[in-house]
C-alpha cells in the first residue's frame, strides 16, 4: 500500500534526480512513484472514454497499450491517474506475457473535468504515457 509520504519522498527524489531544464513541470508525486527516475514517453497507448461524461460517480475507461506481449518484450504494469481526485492513483495493473494483450477496463471516479492519464512499464524498463482530457458535468469524490 502506497503512502503519502512515500509518494512526497518519491516525488522530491524525482525531482531532484531529473536535471533542472526551464519549462519542465516535476511530475506529480503519484506518477513519479509510479516511473521512479526513468523518463516518460509517448505513445503506444490508447485511453478509451467519453469526452463528456454526465457523472463523474462510474466512468467507465479502457486502456491499451501497443506491445506484441512476448517474453522478451510486454507490458509489466499499467497505471492509471486521475490527478484533480483525492486520491490520484485510481488504479495499477500488473501483466505478464499469458495476458496476450495489453489491455485492461475498469470503472473509475472523477472529481471534476480533469486529464485521465495511463501509463506503462514495460520489460525493457521504460515507461510511456497516454493522456486523454475528460469534462464531467456532475462531479464526484468531493468530500
Amino acid at each position: 500500500m502506497t503512502t503519502r509520504r512515500s509518494l512526497v519522498s518519491a516525488g522530491l527524489a524525482a525531482v531532484v534526480l531529473r536535471p533542472a531544464v526551464a519549462g519542465v513541470e516535476p511530475l506529480h508525486p503519484a506518477i513519479a512513484a509510479f516511473v521512479g527516475n526513468r523518463p516518460l514517453h509517448d505513445g503506444r497507448i490508447t485511453l478509451a472514454l467519453d469526452e463528456l461524461v454526465e457523472n463523474g460517480n462510474s466512468v467507465p475507461v479502457t486502456v491499451t497499450v501497443a506491445s506484441p506481449m512476448t517474453e522478451a518484450d510486454h507490458v509489466q504494469r499499467i497505471g492509471l491517474f486521475a490527478l484533480q481526485n483525492p486520491q490520484p492513483e485510481v488504479a495499477v495493473f500488473h501483466l505478464s506475457p499469458v495476458n496476450g494483450v495489453a489491455r485492461v477496463s475498469t470503472r473509475m471516479r472523477l472529481a471534476t473535468s480533469q486529464a485521465v492519464i495511463a501509463l506503462a512499464q514495460t520489460s525493457d524498463g521504460r515507461c510511456w504515457q497516454g493522456r486523454f482530457e475528460v469534462v464531467v458535468t456532475l462531479a464526484a469524490c468531493i468530500e
